[in-house]
């Protein structure tokens, strides 16, 4: 299935991602606990590395390789820090998470996709309903991404560790190989870092 994504620094137009969907689920009353917690958590993003040197060596590096999406310096920062935070408190590696943004909105805050998944991640507003609140806007960078990693994260629990098959859950394409294909090939191409553990095998 070809896919189009537009990238746009906007502060008042959306524009529309044609990525895939999350399938709504009934969830257990302690799974949904559990990510309803995780979704209510107000810490503030931050990085999370051993020192603030390691910190700013990886920010600068995903800084530069961001530098032709978002030309704005404070803004590419910004994001980072937020991708790593919510990455890194959900289990995720984040750069595997870069590659997921790459994939579903080409870093547009404000995606709209023609099934109505939004943001960054692409996160269906069912959720909302069924771990959040119908308060949450899912076009804000912050809340988008702790919706979409906690998402990710129980995919990933679901699957047993497996990220293709997680990732397959995520764009509701699960059993097809294009999608989680797509994100480890952005993943593995523009995001990869040294100290990344996270393996994806290719299918």
């Amino acid at each position: 299935m070809f896919k189009r994504y537009y990238f746009l620094i906007s502060l008042v137009f959306c524009s529309f991602a044609y990525a895939g969907a999350q399938k709504e689920e009934q969830l257990s009353s302690n799974v949904q606990t559990s990510m309803q917690r995780s979704i209510n958590d107000g810490q503030s993003p931050r990085l999370v590395f051993a020192s603030p040197a390691e910190g700013e060596v990886w920010l600068a590096a995903m800084s530069a390789r961001l530098a032709k999406r978002i030309p704005d310096e404070f803004i590419r920062r910004t994001l980072l820090t937020a991708i790593h935070y919510e990455a890194s408190r959900a289990g995720l590696d984040p750069q595997l998470v870069l590659g997921l943004v790459h994939v579903e909105s080409g870093f547009n805050r404000y995606a709209l996709s023609v099934v109505g998944a939004r943001g960054l991640m692409q996160v269906m507003p069912f959720w909302q309903r069924s771990i959040g609140s119908g308060t949450h806007n899912l076009f804000d960078m912050n809340t988008n991404l702790r919706y979409g990693c906690t998402i990710l994260r129980h995919y990933l629990d679901i699957e047993n560790g497996d990220y293709f098959r997680a990732l397959g859950r995520y764009n509701g394409s699960l059993g097809r190989a294009e999608y989680p294909n797509l994100v480890y090939g952005a993943w593995k191409n523009y995001y990869a870092y040294a100290d990344s553990g996270t393996k994806l095998a290719e299918k």
